[in-house]
């Protein structure tokens, strides 16, 4: 895919709205790399993101738009290193040796 064509799907584009803490929307998403009732995780364009919580279902998942809805009890979001930390380590692993 294009970068303009994934810019223009959304799939490029990272956003999070969360609503009452019981229904979220999550755009750039990849993939899904793991899910249960209590623990969602996603690999999205800026990163891996954790959504923990109680009774949590996905919903609308179209990995095509890149988006994700997850609805439940959530109780936190957490993202692991993003790409662009990841960058820049490599930049200095070759800098240093």
């Amino acid at each position: 895919m294009e970068k303009g064509a994934a810019a223009a799907t959304g799939r490029g584009r990272h956003a999070v709205r969360l609503e009452e803490r019981e229904r979220l929307e999550v755009t750039g998403v990849e993939r899904v790399e793991s899910f249960d009732h209590a623990e969602v995780v996603l690999s999205t364009s800026l990163g891996t993101l954790r959504i923990a919580g109680e009774n949590l279902h996905i919903r609308g998942l179209d990995l095509e738009a890149g988006t994700c809805g997850v609805d439940g009890s959530i109780e936190s979001l957490t993202y692991r290193e993003g790409r662009a930390r990841e960058r820049g380590r490599g930049l200095m692993r070759r800098l240093v040796g």
